[in-house]
């Protein structure tokens, strides 16, 4: 890795970075200040959850139902508002930090300096990365503080069940981000580089959330690995993590590793 280059594309891309902190940590904050509004009418909405077809509460992660407010997190936040906002900024800091530089030129300049482009492309990854880390350590933190701000003892908190939640989000995030920096890393257009990485990560999103609906394409799932993403089932403990977390960091490990290799070998637009 060219630790130069690094402090110079953090110094870049930390504004950014820290905006979609930011409006992670708002958003998770504002599930826990609104969950004692929603605790008076646990009963009912419960109920209601249970009224509701298995695949509607699949769909939308309500399977832990609102009687605790690491379920009413898991459904309300983990379960798709993070989900969008984190993975725009994979499919967008990616393709910022790879195919838009060969797109406009500015690769060649980078790559004119005493380095190679294996330490380029490695060292555009690391950025890639320290932003999801950077993201997932504020919601996390921020996640302790509204527990303690809004809710009371953090005693009583399911701190274990919630840190899981919140490393199965970062392993999610690292696997939506490895693709599309493989993506990006072959793209000489940054707009075919952003359209071809939305149409995979939002595509596998979407076999996903679809297989959910029914139990006749369940199958659908099998070919999504968002389907290994399961905050809900985190919380009520049936989730099978330890494969899941595994596959996930296979999945971004082997993206990230092909993104650099083919990078050091393609040919680069003159």
């Amino acid at each position: 890795m060219n630790t130069a280059l690094y402090k110079h594309m953090m110094k870049i891309h930390f504004k950014g970075m820290f905006n979609y902190a930011f409006g992670s940590a708002f958003y998770i904050l504002l599930m826990f200040w609104l969950f004692p509004s929603f605790a008076g009418n646990n009963e009912a909405l419960n109920d209601l959850i249970k009224s509701l077809p298995a695949s509607i509460t699949n769909a939308f992660n309500l399977g832990s139902g609102f009687g605790t407010v690491e379920g009413f997190i898991s459904g309300e936040y983990y379960g798709l508002l993070l989900v969008l906002i984190v993975a725009i900024f994979c499919i967008l800091f990616s393709t910022g930090l790879m195919a838009k530089l060969v797109d406009q030129g500015a690769m060649a300049y980078l790559l004119a300096a005493p380095t190679t482009r294996g330490k380029v492309a490695l060292t555009q990854a690391a950025v890639l990365v320290t932003g999801l880390v950077t993201i997932m350590a504020v919601t996390t933190l921020c996640g302790f503080a509204g527990y303690a701000l809004f809710i009371g003892d953090l005693s009583a908190f399911h701190g274990a069940a919630y840190l899981r939640m919140n490393v199965a989000a970062f392993l999610l995030f690292f696997a939506v981000g490895g693709i599309a920096f493989l993506v990006s890393s072959l793209a000489n257009d940054e707009k075919k580089a952003l359209g071809i990485s939305a149409v995979l990560t939002f595509g596998f999103f979407s076999l996903d959330f679809i297989g959910k609906l029914s139990e006749k394409i369940d199958w659908l799932r099998s070919l999504s690995y968002f389907s290994l993403y399961d905050p809900s089932g985190i919380i009520v403990g049936e989730a099978h993590i330890g494969l899941a977390w595994s596959i996930l960091a296979a999945i971004g490990v082997v993206a990230f590793a092909a993104g650099i290799v083919l990078f050091r070998r393609r040919d680069l637009p003159l």
